[in-house]
């Protein structure tokens, strides 16, 4: 048989979420010792009072959390977070392209027979 298979590998049945989670850290990188986040997107919370006698399907009394069906979670490496502002160029500021607006710029293209026989339409409201 050629190949090989490491340890972790499964062949007849699917890795757990725990495998698969730890499999992940692995690869990233991440210290058992870094600060981890795991948190819950794709929520949304009510905000509005709707009173004693309101649509069920529609409203939701205030504060009251939803799950919509496109909910995720998220797992952020907050030890591995860059949180410095951005810095200002070491060198100055030269752009490729010029922005003056001013300046006339001379198109190679020879257009000058674009609309050439071309009648503008008359316009009914002018008679």
């Amino acid at each position: 048989m050629n190949g090989s298979l490491e340890p972790e590998d499964r062949i007849l049945e699917e890795p757990t979420i725990t495998e698969q989670l730890s499999k992940l850290i692995k690869t990233l990188g991440w210290e058992v010792d870094d600060d981890v986040v795991v948190e819950l997107a794709g929520t949304q919370v009510s905000g509005i009072d709707v009173g004693e006698e309101y649509n069920k399907k529609w409203q939701s009394p205030i504060g009251v959390r939803k799950y919509n069906k496109d909910a995720f979670i998220i797992i952020s490496n907050q030890s591995r977070r860059d949180l410095t502002g951005s810095q200002p160029m070491d060198r100055e500021h030269q752009p490729h392209h010029n922005l003056n607006t001013s300046i006339e710029v001379e198109s190679k293209d020879d257009v000058s027979r674009v609309h050439a026989g071309v009648e503008p339409e008359s316009n009914p409201s002018e008679g």
